[in-house]
């Protein structure tokens, strides 16, 4: 039986240091006094992270609500964007969109090549930073200024998903990858659901510099509590309990060996073998399906309601405000059921994401085919609401699939998919306008019968081509394994 000595900091590591390849490998950090506050903490320092990155989800998304905000406070003050162009504000509507777009492949590459949760802070932190330019650059009407700034911050934002997913590569044990994800991710439907509200609080009480502020303020606060609480990898915090660590090195399989066989792929990229793996092509389909209809109702569910129902302006704010709480709400339960179904050996990991997407699928879809056909406005807003709740269900099925196929690649392929998703930003409003520019009131049952038609397509693909396994060309190859068995030796 191994004997164990006591290392500065709750380390432990073999007494006599041959099962471990390096130093690097078997010292933890050394205890820092700050660490002492949290070391007593009941909260495992995987769900820290979750807590935080959700805090920090929700900063990001929050922040997008500001300009809309401070715009409908310059219109009804009639002093600030009195000197722009509809064109001006237009691309300064747009700028982030850009950004965000042009971000996105480049983003997977440097979450993938760099650590994530540094990624990820630094993220958020310099969109904060900007905030905090964005209303002095308003009130000198430097429009052109702003609308580059706008651009800036959809870059820096652009890496943030991707960061997520690579900070759970580490940090996830594989029977919670999805409750940790969607807990994570589901900050981005409160940073809207709250956002907007508070903004227009924050607005009214103290001018329209003051959204940028509190959010630009907060966005800094939260990384110097983010670089205090998040690691890259378990063993590298300092203040981790031993059973928590062994417990996510073992359920990962991280032992000595795989960890240097890690760092010697992530030199080399398969691409051939990733553009021609059928289950991540499964992905980006249902990604591209899914993005379709969210930008649908982003863009357009104002107009349906207007137009079809002859609804109010403050009327569609709140239907538009909604479908966040359900998500906020939705997003999370998904999560956990996903993760009981595998726990509990129900369904396997392929048959847990087919089972989530398609259904979620399946059931938006015959929920658009209701809205197409509706004539009360409770109807309407039924379907609407049940739609958005089923559309949540996706996140726990294609939306974490990456992190099933290849762990290793996770932030790298949700680059490369995004970028693909998001293209639907630009294709969905040619489609529609065309539609409705040809019969403005008529053309809805068309638009939402198309959309149904979308995620049929959506649920075939995915259901047909997808998979919860490790992809063979995410491991080494059996040359680099052996090389790696002998290095170890």
């Amino acid at each position: 039986m191994e004997k164990f000595e006591i290392l500065p900091g709750n380390n432990e590591r073999p007494a006599d240091g041959n099962s471990f390849a390096s130093l690097e490998d078997i010292e933890r950090p050394p205890l820092r006094k700050i660490d002492k506050i949290c070391k007593t903490s009941c909260m495992r320092k995987r769900y820290t992270i979750a807590s935080m990155a959700f805090v920090g989800f929700l900063i990001a998304f929050g922040m997008r609500c500001n300009m809309q905000v401070a715009k409908n406070t310059f219109t009804q003050d009639g002093t600030i964007f009195m000197n722009w162009t509809v064109s001006m504000e237009s691309h300064v509507d747009s700028a982030f969109f850009w950004g965000y777009l042009a971000a996105q492949i480049p983003g997977g590459f440097i979450a993938f090549k760099f650590p994530a949760n540094k990624v990820f802070g630094l993220s958020i932190v310099s969109s904060a930073s900007l905030n905090l330019l964005l209303p002095l650059i308003m009130t000198l009407l430097h429009g052109h200024v702003l609308i580059w700034l706008r651009v800036l911050q959809g870059l820096v934002e652009g890496v943030l998903n991707s960061a997520c997913l690579g900070i759970w590569r580490f940090w996830a044990p594989p029977m919670e990858r999805t409750r940790l994800a969607t807990l994570s991710f589901s900050g981005s439907y409160a940073g809207v659901f709250l956002g907007l509200p508070l903004s227009g609080l924050l607005a009214n009480a103290f001018g329209y510099r003051a959204p940028f502020y509190v959010y630009g303020f907060l966005g800094i606060i939260w990384y110097f509590f983010w670089i205090w609480l998040s690691f890259e990898k378990p063993r590298k915090h300092p203040a981790i309990s031993t059973a928590e660590l062994n417990f996510i090195e073992n359920s990962l399989e991280e032992s000595s060996t795989s960890r240097i066989r890690e760092r010697s792929i992530d030199a080399t990229i398969p691409w051939i073998k990733i553009c021609s793996s059928m289950p991540f092509y499964a992905i980006i389909v249902a990604n591209f399906c899914r993005q379709w209809n969210f930008y649908l109702l982003v863009l357009y569910q104002s107009s349906f309601l207007r137009h079809r129902f002859s609804f109010k302006l403050d009327e569609t704010g709140l239907a538009n405000a909604l479908p966040f709480l359900i998500l906020l709400a939705i997003v999370p339960l998904g999560g956990m059921l996903a993760d009981l179904l595998r726990k509990k050996s129900i369904l396997s990991p392929t048959n847990v994401r087919k089972l989530f997407s398609c259904c979620a699928f399946v059931l938006e879809g015959l929920c658009f085919l209701r809205l197409a056909h509706s004539s009360t406005v409770n109807e309407v807003m039924i379907a609407l609401l049940c739609g958005v709740a089923f559309n949540g269900l996706a996140v726990s099925g294609y939306y974490v699939n990456y992190l099933d196929i290849a762990p290793r690649y996770a932030s790298l392929l949700m680059g490369l998919s995004n970028g693909i998703g998001i293209l639907t930003g630009f294709i969905v409003p040619l489609v529609m306008d065309a539609l409705i520019q040809e019969n403005p009131t008529g053309c809805w049952t068309t638009i939402f019968t198309l959309a149904a038609c979308v995620h049929l397509i959506g649920c075939i693909f995915y259901g047909v081509f997808a998979s919860g396994e490790l992809q063979p060309w995410a491991e080494p190859t059996a040359e680099l394994n052996n090389d790696c068995t002998r290095t170890k030796l």
